[in-house]
């Protein structure tokens, strides 16, 4: 079964998941200034989308470009995946696509220590990929556990190329952020992601961006 099958009302039932919906998780997190390209190329881009308006659409012309800019902001210390196939526990339906996946790894030949998982919204519905987001946050987890990668926190993301939702997991608690953020703020979305990458390095004083 894949991934975008999960609902969230499911995805909390199979694995006993305590869901928090009203913590406020990053809206005192520090904006980061979008390069002059991505402002360009979002100022182009985004009426198409929206005009198109299919998901294919919103995730080539918008949601990867956003991800493209946090990766090289970071130095390409990190890698983005999209579109990979990330099987992890077919006997628990943890396996299929995932839409974009970031790690904290530089390799960019496979995947090694995924740290956020972004679900594209369905009909441009927010709720809608909340319990894909989490279900790959789960397969993250156990991911890095098998590979004994330390990862504190997975984080996610559920979006509609104009609107972004974001999500915490950790040991069977998934926290959905209360507030949703808008394209138009560019710069908060980079920096909500600069911060799960930068906070899921602490563990290494010499590790930095």
């Amino acid at each position: 079964m894949p991934y975008s099958n999960y609902t969230l009302k499911r995805v909390k039932e199979e694995f006993n998941l305590e869901i928090v919906e009203n913590r406020d998780l990053f809206s005192e997190t520090e904006e980061i200034e979008a390069s002059d390209y991505l402002k360009t190329t979002l100022n182009y881009n985004i009426p198409l989308a929206l005009a198109i308006s299919t998901e294919k659409a919103r995730s080539e012309l918008i949601v990867s470009n956003v991800l493209l800019e946090v990766k090289k902001y970071l130095n390409d210390e990190v890698s983005l995946f999209s579109g990979i196939n990330f099987d992890v526990d077919k006997n628990r339906d943890l396996n299929g696509f995932c839409d974009y996946i970031l790690s904290r790894s530089p390799e960019q030949f496979y995947l090694s220590s995924p740290v956020a998982a972004i679900a594209e919204a369905k009909n441009e519905q927010i709720t809608s990929g909340l319990g894909q987001c989490i279900a790959e946050m789960i397969a993250s987890e156990i991911f890095n556990e098998r590979e004994g990668n330390t990862v504190d926190k997975i984080y996610g993301a559920v979006t509609s190329g104009n609107t972004w939702k974001f999500l915490e997991y950790r040991k069977g608690t998934a926290c959905i952020d209360r507030s949703e953020y808008y394209i138009a703020n560019v710069n908060k979305i980079i920096g909500i992601f600069v911060k799960m990458l930068r906070q899921e390095t602490l563990g290494d004083p010499q590790k930095t961006f």
